[in-house]
């Protein structure tokens, strides 16, 4: 990543934007983090030792501390493992280190069973930082371990940044003349097609479990999710864990998950 990009996000993520309260904000935004734990407690296994990769302030990275689990974090931003670092309890097997996500050198190749790459991604704005980010994930994670990477999904950029924000007369300079999200790294957020990420992972050595989408259209009608009854949004909840993997749904997912198994 440029140094460039670096300030960038330093700038967004201290000053422009609270990641510490994204998954806890309230109930629409809770659904990722949900489906997320779901899906990485369908792979975990006692014993098992967790990386993730772009940390952020440590949402899933506590969550498995907690639980007795031994994790690295590692983020880019100082500012945000220094949030990381203030959860920290003394009994927690966790540590933290600064780090890109397409150069993980600090640690050797087969260490992880578990690896969780859920934001690097966002901000890689090249199709060879993405390659590069994707090649160390897998590289540190042990044979038959289990890589779990976080995208944007383009048509939900429209939807939410161009028909919600009230950006619609932007999306002709943030979008080439198909409506693809241009890799613009002052916008901060780069994007994907499920077809052209699922194309991109056939490159590496990894079996696909599954793709996700991991908050379906919940952020985009936030507004009525968290309107409903405690009954009414556990029927929502239910809606879209069982909906959550349609392939005629996840690209209208802000977050959508790819789950891989690295190859023996």
């Amino acid at each position: 990543m440029e140094n460039s990009v670096e300030v960038l996000l330093r700038k967004y993520y201290s000053q422009d934007y609270n990641e510490d309260s994204r998954l806890t904000k309230d109930r629409a935004h809770q659904i990722e983090f949900i489906t997320t734990t779901k899906y990485i407690e369908k792979y975990l296994k006692k014993g098992d030792k967790i990386l993730e990769i772009g940390a952020g302030t440590g949402a899933y990275s506590i969550y498995y501390a907690k639980q007795g689990y031994e994790v690295d974090s590692v983020d880019l931003i100082e500012e945000n493992l220094n949030i990381l670092k203030t959860k920290i309890k003394e009994n927690m097997k966790i540590r933290t280190q600064k780090a890109n996500a397409v150069d993980l050198g600090i640690y050797e190749d087969n260490t992880f069973d578990i690896t969780l790459c859920l934001g690097p991604l966002y901000h890689l704005f090249s199709e060879k930082d993405r390659k590069k980010a994707i090649a160390e994930a897998i590289r540190v994670t042990k044979p038959e371990g289990i890589v779990y990477f976080a995208y944007i999904a383009n048509d939900a950029v429209i939807l939410s940044y161009g028909l919600r924000k009230g950006h619609i007369l932007d999306l002709k300079r943030i979008c080439d003349e198909n409506y693809k999200i241009k890799d613009i790294p002052e916008e901060i957020f780069a994007a994907n097609y499920v077809e052209e990420f699922e194309e991109v992972m056939k490159d590496f050595p990894v079996q696909k479990l599954h793709q996700v989408g991991a908050d379906g259209i919940s952020g985009n009608v936030a507004e009525y999710i968290n309107h409903l009854s405690e009954e009414e949004y556990q029927i929502w909840l239910d809606y879209h864990l069982h909906t959550c993997e349609r392939k005629d749904l996840i690209g209208y997912s802000s977050h959508i998950l790819y789950i891989a198994k690295k190859n023996k």
